[in-house]
């Protein structure tokens, strides 16, 4: 597959080409130039695939439909510039015995799983500021030893929320010159910087999502964020550990490096169409390279490391396990 036309590692594919269509051709799924000339842009092994990630004018042929769903692969849409739309999700041989177990959980097994989360958190986001050489985040210590001391769920939101304005008072100070953030802006991100964190939010959280979907839990049911129509509550909850050491990690990474430049963005802080193209080139670097996984203490890659924490999160909630083990990584 060409390398401006969408990557591909283990098991999640990204297809980015306006005007491509996903085809099956035997035991392969095929991504074809339907409207331009460059004819088959990238083939991959059915078996292989859990996720495909589409981006604006891309369509499905219905043979692949059908086989995406015997098969259990999902696909998300996002609109060209990365906002989400919505996913496809295939009927898959859910465990029932999982999600009774998860249903079940009472009030103190969720608030004892978001607190191990909250705590990794707030953990490595002090972790991620001491590797910019940033110091004096002796408040986000404290802060993170009274996660321990929440009675409920409203006190951790609250421990939370504290813990991320300080974090992202310090943020700034992990850029090089040319870069700033204030405060954290979501709708919409009132600069370059935050338009970048949110982007890269929605892709972890489909990351997450997927994750959650190939173990058989119920993304929506989650453990900390409230119960609200259409919000995948669980993948949330789950992404609140990945979020200073992944996702802002990555951002800071693409600006202070240089691959992401004030000239990609558009009048509207957005992507432009070869920035967001050089974005999830890296992205998708970056979820494949390994860390040494904290629990398992063996290399995994990042996109492993989720997938790992939601077999870790599933056994707890079937008592396999009797705490959950969030991703705290100390140095």
């Amino acid at each position: 597959m060409k390398e401006s036309q969408g990557m591909f590692d283990d098991s999640v594919v990204y297809v980015t080409t306006q005007g491509s269509q996903v085809r099956i051709d035997g035991g392969q799924v095929v991504i074809y130039d339907v409207d331009g000339d460059d004819g088959e842009l990238g083939s991959f092994p059915v078996e292989k695939l859990d996720t495909i990630n589409v981006f604006g004018g891309v369509n499905f042929s219905t043979p692949f439909v059908a086989t995406a769903n015997e098969h259990g692969i999902v696909f998300n849409y996002f609109t060209q510039n990365g906002k989400y739309r919505g996913s496809f999700v295939p009927e898959r041989n859910t465990i029932a015995e999982v999600r009774r177990a998860q249903y079940a959980l009472d009030e103190p097994d969720e608030l004892a799983i978001a607190k191990a989360m909250i705590a990794a958190k707030v953990r490595n986001a002090r972790t991620i500021l001491s590797r910019k050489g940033v110091r004096g985040t002796t408040v986000l210590k404290d802060l993170g030893e009274r996660v321990s001391t929440a009675s409920n769920k409203d006190d951790l939101r609250g421990i939370e929320g504290e813990a991320a304005e300080r974090y992202f008072d310090r943020l700034d100070e992990t850029l090089v010159d040319d870069w700033t953030f204030e405060t954290r802006s979501k709708r919409p991100p009132e600069d370059h910087i935050n338009s970048l964190l949110s982007l890269t939010y929605v892709m972890m959280k489909n990351e997450v999502l997927s994750a959650l979907r190939c173990y058989n839990l119920d993304p929506f049911l989650g453990v900390l964020h409230a119960d609200r129509h259409g919000r995948p509550s669980l993948a949330l909850d789950l992404q609140e550990e990945f979020r200073p050491l992944f996702c802002d990690a990555f951002v800071t990474r693409l600006v202070n490096r240089g691959t992401i430049t004030h000239d990609q963005f558009g009048n509207d802080n957005r992507l432009t169409d070869d920035g967001f193209q050089a974005y999830l080139d890296k992205f998708d670097d970056y979820m494949s390279e390994e860390l040494t996984h904290p629990h398992f203490e063996y290399r995994v890659s990042r996109r492993k490391a989720i997938r790992q924490q939601v077999i870790l999160l599933r056994k707890v909630i079937t008592d396999e396990l009797d705490d959950y083990h969030a991703l705290e990584v100390l140095r």
